[in-house]
């Protein structure tokens, strides 16, 4: 069966033994580093790109705002300062247009 640990053949056993031992009682916890590693990048990723989107959100919503309020605001001033164009009247037509 199995050789002394003392010779060379023996020694395999001993190391492959050793590092089956390792593989058991070290990987679930570098495994796990590795995975909140991975998890923490993601969580970052998508951290950055929802702050991203939530700020092109209310920049799109206050220059919208923004519009309207200018648009209303000119209007406003046009209809109170009265249009030239409405006083005066339409001119005659004139024969063969329209």
């Amino acid at each position: 069966m199995s050789e002394p640990t003392g010779t060379p053949s023996g020694t395999r056993y001993l190391i492959g033994g050793g590092a089956a031992a390792c593989a058991a009682c070290c990987a679930p916890p570098v495994l796990a580093l590795i995975g909140i590693a991975g998890v923490g990048t993601a969580a970052t990723v998508a951290t950055l790109a929802f702050a991203g989107l939530v700020f092109a959100l209310v920049v799109a919503v206050v220059s919208g705002v923004a519009f309207i309020v200018r648009k209303r605001q000119r209007d406003r001033s046009l209809a109170l300062r009265g249009s030239r164009a409405r006083d005066r009247a339409l001119p005659p037509e004139r024969a063969g247009h329209g």
